[in-house]
């Protein structure tokens, strides 16, 4: 039986893996309190007010690893919005849809007009 402390560390450290609209493989690791105090830091704090900013933000941040690819946690408000470009609406999407528990749209539905 492992310790309380045991089992937040490998909570923290579960990865979720999601196939986004256009193929790619994301792996999402949901954020931890020391996390999202970073990314306030990277982000500033008019940027941290602003909600909307912040979700995109956080999304994007949750992601470690494009098709097996690490992706380095952003530090700084150009890098996370170099990772939002890079993900664009298909991964952000993909990755809101895996941290809300809920399936991902179907491949290549949205292209299909279903």
């Amino acid at each position: 039986m492992s310790s309380p402390s045991a089992q937040i560390v490998a909570a923290a450290s579960t990865t979720l893996v999601v196939r986004d609209a256009d193929g790619r493989e994301l792996v999402v690791r949901r954020m931890t309190a020391l996390d999202r105090l970073r990314l306030f830091k990277a982000i500033g704090p008019v940027l941290s007010q602003n909600n909307p900013y912040l979700g995109m933000a956080m999304l994007a941040a949750s992601v470690v690893a494009i098709d097996t690819v690490p992706v380095p946690p952003p530090v700084t408000e150009g890098q996370i919005e170099a990772l939002v470009a890079r993900l664009g609406d298909t991964g952000i999407a993909a990755v809101a849809s895996q941290l809300a528990g809920e399936p991902a749209p179907l491949l290549g539905s949205a292209a299909q007009g279903n």
